[in-house]
């Protein structure tokens, strides 16, 4: 194959296990605030004390800096999600809405410093455990992130649902600008963890895709941000799953798949900054102070489906539909 050598038909099976677990266990941590706590914070505290020191320690594949920082980016995302759910003063915050975007665009930075890094290696074979191969690839796909970084947007339109999960969601994140985080992050994952990528790429990304166009709109972040932290525990655990076990699957290694896979993440990316500059620039707008896309039929439905009283029924009251029409 172009991306990966030949898959077996037990490891697609096992890419599907991950596909349904990964959205299984973010579904059971959002609906009950109990078993958030339980899986992000005391199952973190006894990895970190009895597990990953050996599984994640220097020489794995999984050893180095940016897995560390990541797992606990990860789960400082996942628990101050919840403290903006759970505790209404922050909801209404416009400092505390400021977290959201400020871990996302963490998350993105790192993984553009270790693109950037890995391509100054000029690298061809293992490092830190991982095959990589350095190249042009690596700065476009570095560039992209930077650009998907800067296109985030209307986090000041956060709010949060008024059903029993009360999911936290953000409106203004559009599916296109999702599209294109799916498309430079896997590229990344590609670029500088190929081995990983079958899993921690296509599955991990299409594990929080799939209920935030499906199961529950407009929670990207939070359902990015379980599934990441959850994969993050069981990788650093188990890295031997992605490299070793009889389910890996290995990149191809190829450098025309790693220039296609960036060239196409750079593309996206750029597209969606055209267009976001566009409407910045026609409709005046401050992207600092303003949601941007409030005239999207998607953002309507999204907001006005998560403003709604949990026990008012199927629809909005008169003024929350006004305030939709003036937004």
């Amino acid at each position: 194959m172009f991306l990966f050598e030949a898959i077996p038909w037990y490891s697609w099976l096992a890419w599907f296990a991950v596909l349904g677990g990964l959205i299984g266990l973010n579904e059971v941590t959002r609906r009950w605030k109990w078993a958030g706590l339980a899986i992000f914070v005391a199952v973190p505290i006894v990895l970190t004390i009895f597990v990953w020191p050996t599984t994640a320690g220097a020489g794995s594949s999984t050893g180095t800096w940016f897995h560390w920082v990541k797992v606990y980016s990860a789960l400082a995302g996942c628990l101050g999600f919840m403290a903006i759910r759970y505790i209404p003063k922050l909801a209404s915050n416009k400092w505390a809405l400021l977290f959201p975007p400020a871990i996302l665009g963490l998350n993105i930075l790192e993984a553009c410093i270790r693109d950037f890094q890995v391509g100054a290696m000029g690298a061809d074979g293992m490092v830190d455990g991982v095959f990589m191969v350095s190249g042009a690839w690596n700065y476009m796909n570095g560039i992209a992130g930077l650009i998907n970084l800067v296109t985030i947007c209307g986090w000041m339109g956060i709010i949060i649902s008024r059903d029993k999960s009360r999911d936290m969601v953000w409106p203004d994140m559009l599916w296109f600008w999702i599209i294109a985080y799916d498309l430079w992050n896997f590229a990344y994952v590609y670029n500088c963890v190929g081995d990983h990528s079958f899993y921690a790429g296509a599955a991990l990304l299409i594990s929080c895709t799939i209920p935030a166009f499906f199961i529950k709109k407009g929670a990207w972040l939070q359902h990015r941000a379980h599934t990441l932290a959850l994969w993050m525990m069981f990788t650093m655990a188990v890295p031997a799953f992605v490299t070793a076990s009889d389910f890996s699957v290995s990149s191809s290694h190829n450098p025309a798949a790693l220039f296609t896979v960036s060239a196409l993440s750079l593309a996206a990316n750029v597209a969606v900054l055209i267009y976001q500059v566009y409407r910045i620039r026609t409709r005046r707008l401050n992207p600092l102070k303003q949601e941007i896309y409030t005239d999207h039929t998607q953002y309507r439905e999204v907001r006005e489906a998560n403003i709604q009283p949990a026990a008012s029924g199927s629809s909005a009251t008169a003024g929350q539909k006004d305030e939709l029409i003036r937004s």
